[in-house]
């Protein structure tokens, strides 16, 4: 077949069609520097991304630990419209936050500090919330289905 379409086919219409597929294998090549781009990796610090992430971050832990609240980034990944941080909240410039007066008072013995978790979402053009944990004292995401789609890297363990 290919070689009865070969006799047929003038080389002024193989030229174009071999053009045509060089330029497809170009623009592939050209299209995996956004693909990398995408893939898990830590937001760097001055970013939006950082910024916005931690912003959507931060309602959730004023609500439950009092505000103002200001985050120590301990790990933040973020890849394919997935976010996971684990965030030492504290007051602005450094300052402790007393357990006592936060919704946690009743519970601070059972808890392993202040150590705050969160998972995001990108959609609507903005970081949600999805889960967020305060004080787990062991790894809350191992075995949890939610956490079995994420992209491999985007959790430390």
């Amino acid at each position: 077949m290919l070689e009865s379409l070969s006799q047929k086919t003038p080389f002024s219409l193989k030229f174009p069609i071999l053009k045509a597929i060089l330029l497809s294998i170009f623009l592939l090549a050209a299209a995996s520097p956004a693909a990398i781009a995408q893939s898990v990796h830590e937001p760097a610090r001055g970013t939006a991304e950082r910024s916005d992430i931690l912003n959507a971050v931060r309602p959730m832990a004023e609500a439950r630990l009092g505000p103002p609240v200001e985050f120590v980034v301990d790990w933040m990944r973020s890849g394919y419209g997935w976010a996971f941080v684990h965030l030492s909240p504290q007051r602005p410039g450094g300052g402790a936050i007393d357990v006592a007066r936060t919704t946690f008072a009743s519970q601070a013995e059972y808890m392993g500090g202040l150590d705050t978790y969160a998972l995001l979402r990108f959609q609507y053009n903005r970081w949600n919330l999805i889960d967020f944990v305060v004080g787990p004292t062991d790894v809350f995401w191992q075995g949890d289905p939610l956490y079995a789609q994420l992209p491999p890297g985007l959790t430390p363990y």
